[in-house]
């Protein structure tokens, strides 16, 4: 090549080559640049898995165009960031143990298509999809009444059309408050409640209780909720200021939650300001393409397992099979050889057709001593605080 050439690197060289081909004409040729840019094989698609990815991926503009608009209208936040947009596919599995209880009192609910489960008359944007878990306690009659109530409640409510979020919080205290009015239930008995609902792009957390959402986000952990223990600072705040007790762990000594459904016997009279709360606590999030994956589970399942511990063991399972309903699985069965002492069950949502991608970790001159998993952990770490 000519002297006094400054050459690109090779990864800009081959876009430059790939997208703007046409703006070389046949005047250029006397010139020395020309000379050299023609020695170069311009015709090769670009090898970088990225680049080629969002050249695939701007084909789906115009589908994830009209989710957008349709998420504007109904109160939910749309991403605005100008690039090309990503539109989640939806599958999932789960798995229930009732572990070393003698009865199973966890439910849940996997919804992967609204739109198919509501009818075709339902408004909402699209692709929508709904997810939940109910871990009971005092009885099943709570979180199976949960289960089959929550959605209905949440789409019947007057605060739909302009805003999810009021709705959700309404929902759960309308749910709540119809467990307590139903006949022949055990008013007693109570759940924790765990949902996902998501529209498009736009996934939104309710959690009241123990109940955990974790996202896997390229291999890290980002936890989605947070647990209502009474030990809380925040919930025990409210609760003493609410004329609660915390007793060895406990709300008023009775209940290791300080938020569920239910639990009539400890709340009182409907209307009433009560230390145990039903209002749910949320969390928006855009979903991207580096969200692989969601799993939510009950707390038979965290209290012997960390966050990054299970979307580690979720991300290695899909790279082997792909399949959500066998990850869930995996997740429970590690939990009792750790010897977990409650109900468990889980639920893994996966965002794309395709299993995650193998994250590559480039060569260091020195010797590492934290692993890939230990440095996904510590990051995680440092970004939930």
């Amino acid at each position: 090549m000519a002297a006094g050439i400054d050459l690109s690197p090779p990864l800009i060289v081959v876009e430059i080559g790939y997208t703007k081909q046409k703006s070389f004409s046949m005047d250029d040729e006397t010139s020395d640049v020309a000379d050299n840019l023609k020695k170069m094989d311009i015709g090769k698609p670009p090898r970088d898995p990225l680049v080629m990815r969002h050249c695939i991926s701007s084909t789906r503009l115009a589908e994830a165009s009209e989710s957008d608009s349709d998420t504007e209208y109904r109160g939910l936040k749309s991403p605005s960031d100008g690039k090309p947009s990503f539109l989640p596919i939806f599958r999932s599995g789960s798995w229930s143990e009732k572990g070393p209880k003698s009865y199973m009192e966890d439910e849940h609910i996997c919804v992967d298509n609204l739109h198919q489960h509501l009818g075709a008359t339902a408004s909402f944007p699209s692709p929508g999809a709904f997810y939940g878990v109910f871990d009971g306690h005092n009885g099943s009659d709570a979180a199976s009444f949960t289960k089959k109530q929550i959605l209905k409640f949440i789409m019947e409510d007057n605060h739909f059309s302009t805003s999810v979020e009021k709705a959700i919080k309404s929902a759960f205290v309308k749910t709540d408050h119809a467990f307590a009015d139903a006949r022949f239930l055990d008013s007693s008995s109570g759940t924790t409640v765990l949902t996902a609902l998501i529209f498009g792009r736009t996934m939104i957390i309710a959690n009241a209780g123990d109940c955990r959402a974790v996202l896997g986000k390229r291999g890290r952990a980002i936890e989605l909720s947070k647990d209502h223990k009474p030990n809380c600072t925040s919930e025990r705040s409210r609760i003493e200021r609410l004329g609660g007790i915390i007793y060895d762990g406990y709300l008023n000594g009775q209940l290791s939650v300080a938020r569920a459904l239910g639990d009539w016997h400890i709340k009182g009279s409907k209307g009433s300001r009560s230390p145990l709360s039903a209002e749910p606590e949320l969390k928006e999030t855009v979903v991207t393409e580096e969200d692989e994956f969601l799993i939510m589970a009950s707390d038979g399942l965290w209290d012997v397992m960390s966050s990054q511990c299970a979307v580690t063991i979720v991300r290695k399972e899909l790279m082997l099979h792909n399949d959500p309903e066998k990850c869930s699985r995996e997740l429970i069965y590690e939990a009792l050889k750790r010897n977990t002492i409650d109900n468990l069950t889980a639920i893994v949502v996966c965002f794309s057709p395709d299993p995650p991608p193998k994250i590559e970790i480039p060569k260091a001159r020195w010797r590492r001593s934290v692993s890939a998993d230990g440095i996904n952990y510590l990051k995680g770490f440092l970004e939930n605080d």
